[in-house]
């Protein structure tokens, strides 16, 4: 397989100024430079994207992502190295760069277009369709300045796409559009994938990346840890971030409501051994602890579980009465657990959401919002993407070889 982009030995650096001079006067006044130090945001990367695959970059927070994205755009030119293009870029690194706030969405769609190196004509061939995948056909003439964000994101991506060209760099800028919007984009990356484009992706949903990159590059502190298949690398950098969270600290309520004559006080997340933790792997017990108070005698309460993703996406649900479970009446200080003997869920972070609620289930007693947050780390069974682990087997090939 040939290669779309080379990375040899790329350092960058910038000054960081410790003092802003006032004025021009004040500078030459001063007599003296302003005092800096070097902070070197990449440190001799390197690494080989394949022609025709979607490669990610992933990492904290600072750990030099979007400058290497830079780089390999070459709107930023490396220290040190070198970084080697096979083919034609086009790049969607920042909300509606290369737009004109004062123009409209058509005139911006050719000079987007002009940027990214195509001509009138291409362009006038590419509009319509440029314009309907954005969906924004309405407001095609109003000035940018005016469009939401998420209408930006689609206008600039839709041309970015609409360019078909070798390579398309992306930063983390999806994360914006809606969810239909980002069903279309994954569509268009499996026809650019198809057609033998190369992707560069930087994000943070390592769902994401784990199921739609083949390669990734891990970066910490500009420092290249590792850069190989995906699901490896994405489970080890998972397992390398998520250190045990402070079980007192793993709340991140949202929200909170109910009449109140039953109070969810708090969630316990134990291991299979009773003790409490924050992370768990694939595979492995599960209970969840709900501690109540009933600050009354409450006649057949129903006790209720929910978890959800981190990005927010409804995972799961489950509530005593479902579970078979009639609980004649409950007074003053308790708990009840809900056990998961072999978690089915893959790599990531979870928030779970606790409720107490009456045996209709349609008054609430107390319901409390992503109460705890807990993180699963790769386990057993280990497969290849998504949020949940099925078990799944395959059978041999019947059939003619």
């Amino acid at each position: 397989m040939s290669t779309a982009i080379e990375v040899v030995d790329v350092s960058k650096r910038f000054r960081m100024y410790k003092e802003r001079n006032q004025s021009l006067k004040a500078s030459l006044m001063r007599g003296r430079r302003a005092k800096y130090d070097e902070f070197w945001a990449l440190r001799d990367v390197g690494f080989e994207i394949p022609e025709g695959s979607t490669y990610g970059l992933i990492g904290e927070n600072g750990s030099g992502k979007s400058t290497l994205l830079k780089c390999l755009a070459r709107i930023l030119v490396p220290d040190t190295g070198s970084v080697r293009v096979n083919g034609s870029i086009a790049a969607l690194l920042e909300l509606g760069s290369g737009f004109h706030p004062e123009l409209t969405g058509r005139e911006n769609v050719y000079l987007n277009g002009s940027i990214l190196g195509l001509g009138k004509k291409e362009i006038e061939s590419r509009f319509d369709e440029i314009v309907d995948f954005a969906g924004i056909e309405q407001f095609i003439d109003q000035p940018v300045k005016n469009y939401s964000s998420g209408m930006y994101v689609r206008l600039g991506f839709s041309v970015a796409i609409n360019v078909d060209p070798d390579i398309l760099l992306v930063d983390e800028v999806l994360a914006v559009g809606d969810a239909a919007f980002q069903a279309k984009c994954m569509e268009k990356f499996a026809d650019f994938r198809a057609a033998g484009k190369t992707v560069v992706l930087v994000s943070h949903a390592m769902g994401t990346m784990r199921t739609m990159c083949d390669h990734v590059a891990w970066l910490d502190h500009g420092k290249l840890v590792g850069a190989g298949p995906a699901t490896e690398l994405v489970d080890d950098y998972i397992d390398k971030t998520h250190a045990d969270r402070p079980v007192e600290e793993s709340g991140h309520e949202s929200g909170r409501h109910g009449s109140g004559e039953i109070t969810v006080e708090r969630v316990e997340l134990l291991d299979g051994t009773d003790e409490a933790v924050s992370s768990f792997r694939t595979g492995e017990a599960l209970t969840i602890r709900v501690h109540y108070r009933a600050h009354e005698t409450v006649e057949r309460p129903v006790f209720g579980l929910a978890v959800e993703t981190i990005e927010g996406t409804y995972v799961w649900a489950y509530h005593t009465r479902d579970g078979g479970m009639d609980i004649p009446s409950v007074a003053g200080d308790g708990f009840i657990d809900c056990t998961v003997p072999r978690l089915p869920l893959q790599p990531g972070t979870f928030d779970v959401t606790a409720s107490a609620v009456d045996w209709t289930t349609q008054h609430t007693y107390d319901l409390r919002r992503h109460l705890s947050r807990f993180d699963v780390e790769a386990g057993e069974p280990r497969e290849s993407g998504g949020i949940v682990a099925m078990g799944a087997t395959w059978s041999p090939i019947k059939g003619d070889a």
